[in-house]
């Protein structure tokens, strides 16, 4: 009886002091990193971008403001850029040398350490739903190919043929970088913008992306809830016009996404092959938790320094468990927002927005 009576107890003294973030909930959401300039950027571009950026930031916070979990405000805000062409992520992802639509997807949580991620799929609407059934749904971290996408309909997930990823703007992508025998990153593009897309009957969204160039257009999303848990997400359509198979960082566990409430949560962005060679999400929470900085310091040692030493493009999104968030890129510009617990909040794209 004593025994059932101090577990009862130390249960309600847990519950008591257990600590309220309540006034500390974050979110922090990145569209990808690139040569992203003013000169580069119509009005109508830019009013296209910030509105759909704001729109995922609000998507999440409303959960998070709601009494949600971290992980499902990633799920939401990540899902609103996997749905817009805007983005290299679910509607709007770039083609491989085969014509085809291949998506990748990672999530994190930063209280169990539990993670889920796919890779090279082609029928699942929304990939960050697909990894988040991964970690909760199986005893695997990653699936990829034609099996993750059967695991997904298993779990009645919505599945749709591929020719719903299908755009036009990025399809005359894929021909251009054949043209030009290269592979292409999402949006780092070259000084001379196509002012207009063909008239091809195609969105008046897919038209304003139709641009010339590499470019990085990995999305991405970190949170923080109530509760004092952090969620890392990251969804991308890879690189236009690769081969064999390629996965790049953003499904990585430790690359391009990471999270642990005794440091941070990160979700990257850019040249995938130097982010894996680096673990650059990992790298980030390790220099936190072994040298003790912050999450400003690390993120900044690793993508200013450590990135640009090793010839890599890209940036990071990064939050802590105190609500302190970081979003350094060493590329021209990255789309990037945050929101805190107070509903403040900004969109950001170019490199002079601080």
């Amino acid at each position: 009886m004593k025994f059932i009576y101090s577990i009862v107890c130390c249960f309600l003294f847990q519950t008591a002091f257990a600590q309220d973030y309540s006034d500390k909930i974050t979110l922090v959401i990145h569209g990808g990193a690139g040569t992203i300039t003013r000169a580069n950027m119509t009005p109508e571009k830019e009013k296209a971008y910030r509105e759909a950026l704001n729109t995922a930031l609000q998507k999440g916070y409303a959960i998070l403001k709601k009494g949600g979990t971290s992980l499902q405000a990633v799920e939401a805000a990540i899902m609103v850029m996997e749905d817009s062409p805007l983005f290299n992520a679910g509607k709007g992802a770039v083609f491989t040398n085969e014509g085809k639509n291949e998506l990748d997807a990672a999530i994190m949580e930063g209280n169990t350490l539990k993670a889920g991620a796919i890779a090279g799929v082609t029928t699942i609407k929304n990939p960050i739903r697909g990894a988040i059934a991964v970690m909760e749904k199986s005893p695997h971290v990653l699936m990829a190919g034609k099996g993750a996408d059967q695991f997904a309909k298993e779990q009645g997930l919505e599945i749709v043929d591929p020719a719903y990823f299908y755009t036009e703007a990025r399809f005359k992508a894929l021909q251009k970088a054949k043209e030009q025998e290269k592979i292409e990153l999402d949006h780092s593009e070259n000084k001379k913008e196509i002012k207009k897309a063909p008239k091809t009957g195609y969105s008046k969204d897919e038209d304003l992306i139709f641009t010339e160039g590499k470019k990085f257009g990995t999305v991405g999303c970190v949170a923080l809830d109530k509760f004092g848990n952090l969620t890392a997400g990251t969804s991308t359509g890879g690189m236009t016009n690769k081969k064999y198979g390629r996965v790049g960082d953003a499904p990585i566990i430790g690359a391009g996404t990471y999270a642990n409430n005794t440091t941070c949560a990160v979700s990257a962005t850019g040249h995938g092959e130097f982010f894996i060679r680096s673990v650059v999400a990992y790298d980030i929470s390790s220099l936190m938790e072994y040298k003790g900085l912050t999450v400003k310091e690390a993120a900044d040692e690793v993508v200013m320094k450590k990135l640009v030493e090793r010839g890599g493009e890209g940036g990071v999104i990064a939050l802590d468990r105190n609500g302190n968030i970081a979003m350094p890129f060493n590329s021209e510009g990255m789309y990037r927002g945050f929101i805190k617990s107070d509903g403040k909040g900004e969109v950001m794209i170019y490199k002079d927005e601080k």
